[in-house]
């Protein structure tokens, strides 16, 4: 049976990280992985985070499972973190949740779910989208189809097409959307679009699917979800995914959420029921670690400003960033606009360079990045910056 498989591509990004650890120039720049690096160029552990694990690690007196749901301390505060503590849905009873591994998982199981509710469904993602949606919603057997959103010439929002394309979406079917710091090209939708997106929802009777992975690393926590509010204050069914990876730096303790909310409190506990079953037959029930430690987090008011504090950090250098590029362009004499990277969130934009350009950095420069000229922002610091401006600057002329 074995002898019979044939070898699957590898991850472009995986690749590129393979290809950057193997290179020996000391001036070699990692933009490609979707991961938050402080100056130093690491992945530090949030302060916040070593507190919880010390308080958990004091307090836990058992590893016995903790059920399918996951931890329920966690699962409301996702809720209140995502809709807010006073929104309609949450006080009656129209959402659950079940935490997951990672936000990755959130989608699986939402993907799942979905194909029980209805196996005709035709999910529709945004044209680009993150790599991962695709094969995920697929290796659920769920079609795909995309819909415009971003374009590469005037680096705005193909905002009459996308409308357009999405007014011709079957009732039933599932449109998922970025929240915020849309991944890869870090344009969101204005208020004013997500109000659109709403009503567009409500008249063609289509279920949103909401993919929140970077909740604080655009505006600030209440901005990010703003849309999301909205959007659940409008229509009577929808689901969220979301993720920890990102805003609290538990990238490898693999922690999300998958939440439903539905029209009454009675189709909620039906729906929990399959969602449950849903997760019981994917992973049976979830790991526990990063997901106490949250709550932990949540639970103190000092550890949660703490939170604060450190989350508007990391957002804030990474909007530094966006504005310290297009400068130091300006200053190696870049005559190209770049001036669209400040008015993008989170920690990815596209360049829209040519791949020749995108290879040449990488041969000539020791500058990685995907092909499609993604860069993650969180990947220069003051040691580097102006090594990648000059060789952008030579690879333009």
């Amino acid at each position: 049976m074995f002898s019979q498989l044939q070898p699957v591509a590898t991850d472009p990004i995986l690749g590129l990280m393979a290809a950057y650890q193997q290179d020996t120039n000391p001036n070699k720049i990692d933009l490609g992985v979707g991961v938050y690096k402080d100056e130093q160029g690491h992945t530090a552990v949030l302060k916040c985070v070593k507190k919880a694990e010390a308080m958990r690690l004091a307090k836990e007196d058992s590893k016995t499972y903790i059920g399918m749901a996951g931890d329920l301390g966690f699962n409301q505060h996702i809720e209140k973190l995502a809709f807010g503590p006073e929104h309609p849905a949450l006080l009656a009873g129209r959402l659950t949740t079940a935490h997951t591994p990672g936000g990755t998982g959130a989608l699986r199981v939402a993907a799942e779910f979905i194909k029980r509710a209805n196996p005709d469904a035709t999910i529709w993602v945004t044209t680009p989208t993150w790599a991962n949606h695709i094969s995920l919603f697929q290796a659920a057997g769920l079609k795909v189809k995309e819909y415009s959103y971003y374009d590469y010439d005037t680096k705005e929002l193909l905002e009459a097409e996308m409308f357009a394309e999405l007014a011709e979406v079957q009732p039933g079917d599932v449109v998922l959307l970025h929240a915020c710091c849309h991944n890869p090209s870090g344009l969101d939708l204005t208020f004013a679009q997500w109000q659109r997106f709403t009503a567009l929802a409500k008249e063609r009777g289509f279920t949103p699917l909401v993919d929140m992975a970077y909740q604080g690393f655009g505006v600030g926590l209440d901005d990010d979800a703003a849309g999301l509010r909205h959007l659940a204050a409008e229509v009577d069914e929808m689901i969220l995914c979301s993720s920890c990876s990102k805003n609290f730096g538990l990238y490898r303790e693999r922690i999300g959420a998958c939440t439903l909310m539905t029209a009454t409190r009675a189709i909620t506990e039906t729906s929990r029921s399959v969602l449950l079953s849903v997760v019981r037959s994917i992973y049976s029930m979830p790991p526990a670690h990063g997901a106490i430690v949250v709550s932990h987090i949540l639970d103190s008011q000092e550890l949660t400003a703490l939170w604060h504090q450190e989350l508007a950090e990391m957002r804030n250098r990474i909007n530094d960033y966006r504005q310290l590029i297009v400068d130091k362009f300006a200053a190696e004499g870049i005559e190209q606009d770049f001036s669209f990277i400040t008015r993008q969130h989170g920690m990815f934009s596209f360049l829209g360079i040519s791949k020749e350009q995108i290879e040449r950095l990488k041969s000539e420069f020791s500058i990685y990045m995907v092909g499609s000229s993604r860069v993650s922002i969180a990947g220069l610091n003051h040691s580097n910056i102006d090594y990648f401006a000059q060789s952008v600057a030579k690879v333009l002329k």
